[in-house]
């Protein structure tokens, strides 16, 4: 397939575990994985000037990445996130606020990019604060040619109802996992049964595709033209930071490489299963893994 610019839109941030720290955010993995996978990706974001910032975006270089459309704002500090991994290898997280993404703000090189961009991911959390989520949605309606996926990535308190829904009015496809479909379809009123609700709110919104994982239980697609259900794939857990994010690049790729639903689904669980494996959310990617 021809390359395909992609990019991961909202928060880069450090995740913060009792042993180490790892860079994450769900837009900067993201734009990792569609690097590894074989496409361009690209974080649009924002980091702080101090010594966290200039480790992310050295640490952004090293694995590939062009951080040309990262800002780096010198009144807040670096996003910083405190990760907590329980015996299954399934983390949860607490977000310190008033952080550097979330003055997220567009450069010339973010615009350049919504230009040309086939693709864009964004989630809710980097949405918390008003600055962002208008920079979000300026990046978004400059990209009006582009594949717009909304991973729900629901985080703490971080979301409203509204919130939701307007994201859901800018989406293309939303991706969401089984824990979130089920706070979503209280907040909503969706009717009960996983297809249900995402075909509820694919014809409500517009959508041309919903997307449910459920770890270990696999993963359901939902389009205009049918669905795909597939179990999950065994493999060992080491952590599952990162896997939904690589998810969702396989994902992206595929549907932009023209796959059936079936296919998508069989590859994103592919490298979503390899990920868990794997400490981290950016693991080296196998050449086997790449979409050519």
């Amino acid at each position: 397939m021809d390359s395909v610019l992609a990019v991961g839109l909202g928060e880069i941030l450090w995740d913060v575990l009792p042993d180490k720290r790892m860079l994450g955010g769900a837009p900067a993995n993201f734009a990792y994985h569609i690097n590894a996978l074989g496409g361009e990706g690209v974080p649009v974001s924002c980091v702080g000037d101090d010594d966290l910032g200039r480790e992310a975006l050295s640490l952004l270089v090293m694995r590939g990445l062009n951080t040309d459309a990262i800002v780096v704002n010198g009144e807040h500090p670096t996003g910083i996130v405190d990760a907590h991994v329980d015996a299954q290898g399934v983390a949860t997280y607490v977000f310190p606020d008033n952080v550097a993404w979330d003055f997220l703000s567009l450069n010339e090189a973010a615009l350049a990019l919504a230009a040309k961009t086939r693709a864009v991911c964004f989630g809710t959390l980097a949405q918390r604060s008003e600055i962002s989520r208008k920079a979000i949605r300026q990046f978004l309606d400059a990209a009006s040619g582009a594949l717009k996926v909304y991973d729900i990535n629901l985080r703490q308190n971080f979301y409203t109802t509204e919130i939701i829904s307007q994201s859901l009015d800018l989406a293309d496809v939303l991706k969401i996992n089984d824990d979130e479909l089920a706070l979503v379809t209280r907040m909503l009123s969706l009717p009960e049964g996983e297809r249900e609700a995402l075909e509820t709110l694919m014809f409500q919104h517009s959508l041309k595709m919903g997307v449910l994982t459920r770890g270990e239980k696999g993963s359901l697609i939902v389009s205009p033209d049918g669905f795909s259900d597939l179990s999950g794939q065994p493999n060992e857990i080491m952590d599952t930071i990162g896997a939904g994010d690589s998810f969702t690049a396989a994902l992206v790729l595929a549907y932009l490489d023209g796959q059936s639903l079936d296919e998508m689904n069989r590859y994103a669980t592919r490298v979503a299963a390899y990920v868990c494996g794997c400490p981290g959310a950016m693991p080296k990617m196998p050449e086997s893994y790449r979409l050519r």
